[in-house]
């Protein structure tokens, strides 16, 4: 499974226990991907009704840690109990399609952060204004 996969399905878990969680692959510039097969339908939105910003507090509430998801890609990841090492923050810029230096980690967490907020909102997932893009 990819690592934006697994983010999503820890999301949608949380959110909504008593449903399967759906796979899900990145979609980090819908306009793109719309562009790309515009005769395709629409793809099902697999976080609909899912509010991420409660679903994430209630993540870091359960933590025990001090964690700030809203603006840090590792807090995030630790949040939701996944692999916030750096390697694997590497690969998951290979996954969303990262073109800087992945050895400029302050840069690529950055774009990494922002990257998964849209493609949490690209998937149906509802954000706070401040971070939906």
């Amino acid at each position: 499974m990819s690592i934006f996969g697994d983010i999503v399905n820890k999301l949608f878990g949380k959110a909504k226990p008593d449903q399967p969680a759906p796979a899900v692959e990145p979609t980090p510039d819908p306009a793109a991907a719309q562009a790309a097969a515009p005769d395709a339908a629409p793809a099902p939105a697999p976080l609909a009704d899912v509010d991420v910003a409660a679903v994430m507090d209630q993540f870091v509430s359960e933590s025990g840690q001090t964690l700030n998801w809203r603006t840090s890609i590792v807090d995030t990841l630790k949040a939701l109990g996944v692999d916030s090492s750096l390697e694997h923050r590497k690969q998951l810029a290979q996954e969303l399609k990262y073109s800087g230096d992945t050895n400029d980690s302050a840069s690529m967490n950055i774009w990494l952060h922002k990257q998964v907020m849209q493609a949490l909102a690209a998937n149906g997932g509802k954000l706070p204004a401040d971070l939906a893009g």
